[in-house]
């Protein structure tokens, strides 16, 4: 696909250079990956894309800085072009997506091994290295591939513009298809029972949050040890109606989460509404990922771990886990009190 850099009307003489445009577009981008970063779940040092959600937020403070810097200081001198910065910031996050898919998919296998319990220090030590490793390569793939070279396209009756080369992330889009098709697909023979499971997944959500507020009451106010037992040891009565099995309840917990970011994709996608690769390799698309492959580990490992068993997550998997088998089998953890705070509030008391 092509930028244009610059724009030259003929008649008039006019003369426009939009590196303010694409230093508006960029700020956007930017605070919308802060954002989702700041609200993110899942931890930063413990998580490898969580470290590379962190890196693509400074990346993109790097372009914005460029972009700034090339803006007020101007073409004639700036060491390099708009052009340049486009094609190479292009080429490099499209270098990113399948190495940080493989990678994060290899993290979340190894969750349950040694690797994977190792301590935060060493988790971050990993992760920031491999991060870093994965940008080198991508650095090197851009500079090694791509035409930074400006082309001049005239047109008799407007304006001439100045347009440069810059890549589309062929595999975001290609994996954004794919999971909206699969969950569609999916979903189409339980169309009619849909409506019934997901106001049961609200229902277990709300006395969730409800066993939740009850326990911490009872903590601040630091009644005895016996009230909070037996808050944990009733579960919210079971519903008659079929349960969905396991991998339907988790890719209803997924599209749920998920759906509207797959359906603006896709109807950008459809429309042949072309998005360069350093606007759609944002924390949105890591976010969905790293849903998508939690999911996955968490059906293929649900015979030997818990509901509870996830590192936090954007999809509440327990919730569906608890639709799918109910939540007598394994009722929701009682919160786990502070004995300082409780012997606190008892010399207060006294």
């Amino acid at each position: 696909m092509l930028d244009i850099v610059e724009e030259t009307d003929v008649v008039s003489g006019l003369h426009t250079v939009n590196t303010d445009k694409y230093l508006g577009i960029m700020l956007v981008k930017l605070g919308m990956d802060v954002v989702i970063l700041f609200f993110s779940s899942q931890k930063l040092s413990t998580s490898f894309l969580g470290m590379c959600s962190l890196s693509i937020v400074l990346a993109d403070s790097v372009m914005v800085l460029l972009f700034s810097s090339l803006l007020f200081l101007g073409p004639e001198r700036y060491l390099v072009s708009l052009c340049f910065i486009l094609a190479n910031a292009s080429a490099t996050y499209e270098a990113l997506p399948l190495p940080l898919m493989c990678l994060g998919l290899l993290d979340c296998c190894l969750e349950g091994t040694y690797l994977g319990k190792q301590s935060a220090f060493y988790k971050f030590l990993r992760h920031a290295a491999l991060t870093l490793l994965v940008w080198i390569l991508a650095v090197i793939y851009s500079f090694g591939s791509v035409k930074s070279d400006s082309m001049k396209l005239d047109d008799r009756e407007g304006p001439s513009v100045l347009v440069c080369e810059v890549r589309e992330s062929t595999l975001i889009n290609y994996f954004i298809l794919g999971l909206f098709s699969a969950v569609g697909c999916t979903m189409l023979p339980f169309y009619s029972m849909i409506p019934q499971w997901v106001g049961e997944a609200n229902r277990i959500s709300e006395a969730r949050e409800e066993r939740e507020n009850q326990s911490s009451d009872l903590l601040f106010t630091s009644t005895n040890c016996t009230e909070t037992k037996g808050i944990q040891e009733n579960p919210p009565e079971e519903t008659l109606y079929p349960r969905p099995p396991l991998w339907f309840s988790l890719i209803l917990g997924f599209s749920l989460t998920w759906m509207l970011y797959l359906v603006m994709s896709v109807v950008c996608i459809s429309l042949s509404f072309g998005v360069p690769a350093y606007i759609t390799v944002n924390l949105l698309w890591v976010e969905c990922t790293n849903s998508f492959l939690t999911g996955m580990m968490f059906w293929a490992n649900s015979n030997k771990q818990g509901p509870y068993s996830l590192p936090e997550n954007a999809c509440p998997w327990p919730i569906y886990w608890h639709l799918s088998k109910g939540t007598q089998q394994q009722p929701f953890p009682a919160p786990v009190s502070n004995p300082s705070k409780e012997k606190s509030h008892t010399l207060l008391y006294v």
